[in-house]
């Protein structure tokens, strides 16, 4: 949802106001990409893939009974942690999926004060439970 004028008003005092106390601090907060966050998590999702697949790979190797069965299993796991892991920070990075935070009004989207509507589109016949359930409060809640 949009803010509206007076809470942009109050951000930018906010917003101003922190520059005036701590430039650094602010410069600092204004300058970091949250992109950067999200690169440095794939790159550690991607050394603990490889931590993985080297105690799969020791699991397989130790001649212990159980203790390689279990080394093995926790390795494995270490890599599916780990992909769901950079694959959730490569969709997020990448804004791949981000369809509620369009429709949400992001900034350049329709449904910005000053912007016009386009019409809706008919959805497909087989539209999931909870997209029909989201499709009748957007339904309600605007008052159509």
């Amino acid at each position: 949802m949009p803010l509206s004028e007076h809470e942009q008003r109050m951000l930018e005092q906010i917003e101003s106001a922190l520059y005036a106390e701590d430039p650094k601090f602010a410069h600092a907060v204004r300058s970091t990409s949250p992109q950067v966050h999200y690169k440095r998590r794939i790159v550690k999702a991607a050394f603990g893939f490889v931590v993985g697949v080297g105690a799969l790979m020791a699991g397989l190797v130790i001649n212990e009974g159980t203790v390689t069965i279990a080394v093995s299993v926790t390795g494995f796991l270490l890599m599916v942690v780990c992909c769901v892991w950079a694959l959730t920070s490569w969709k997020r990075m990448t804004g791949i999926g981000n369809e509620s935070a369009r429709a949400a009004g992001q900034p350049g989207q329709p449904g910005q004060p000053g912007q016009p509507r386009q019409p809706r589109q008919s959805k497909p016949a087989k539209a999931g439970f909870m997209e029909r359930m989201e499709e009748r409060w957007r339904r309600r809640t605007e008052g159509d």
